[in-house]
């Protein structure tokens, strides 16, 4: 009779967290949480940048399958605004780790700041997203996560380009911020939006 696999004790669930979606003007904020199986590896785990799109998706497909959990979390623009990026950073790890279906006895985190109310231990990793495969894996799901949102309200707020910079600074947002003003993806705490609404310009 072939044996059952018996589950990892809990000593094993340690959490990678990380998000996207910091920088840009517009849109939320993804955070991730991943306790991957040690006993199922995925090989090219890595900072969700440096990888490309389609690698990307596929290690998202990876992890979502092998992974003992995985939870991601959406801050909106209006939280973001009301308490500024830092502070929505922090409320959103520690929401992506309550949300996992098995309880984490650590947490690692990427950055050098560690949010106060994680509900387990935690440890900030300055570099983790590239050293520590379970934050690459949560670095990965939080990118591709916002990626696909980004492409999908592109089709909601034409003329933007969503799709093409997600929401990032780039020459081309910059232009059609100045031509069609901010929609409701903006960020107004964000001192290019702001300085739109509040003098009519960019510049």
């Amino acid at each position: 009779m072939r044996p059952r696999r018996s589950r990892p004790k809990a000593a094993q669930f340690v959490a990678g967290v990380d998000e996207a979606g910091r920088g840009p003007l517009a849109g939320p904020l993804a955070v991730a949480a991943v306790i991957l199986d040690p006993r199922r590896r995925i090989r090219g785990l890595d900072d969700s940048k440096k990888l490309t799109e389609a690698r990307r998706e596929a290690l998202y497909a990876q992890i979502v399958e092998r992974a003992l959990a995985w939870h991601v979390v959406l801050v909106e623009v209006e939280e973001i605004d009301r308490i500024n990026i830092f502070q929505a950073t922090m409320v959103g790890m520690c929401r992506a780790v309550a949300g996992l279906k098995l309880a984490a006895q650590e947490a690692l985190v990427d950055g050098n700041q560690l949010p106060r109310e994680l509900p387990c231990p935690g440890r900030a990793i300055v570099g983790g997203d590239a050293l520590v495969p379970a934050i690459s894996a949560a670095s990965i799901i939080a990118k591709v996560t916002r990626d696909r949102l980004m492409c999908a309200l592109d089709g909601h707020h034409p003329g933007y380009g969503f799709a093409s910079h997600k929401g990032y600074s780039t020459p081309e947002h910059f232009a059609a911020l100045k031509r069609l003003g901010p929609c409701v993806l903006h960020r107004r705490s964000f001192a290019p939006v702001k300085l739109l609404l509040d003098q009519g310009t960019l510049f």
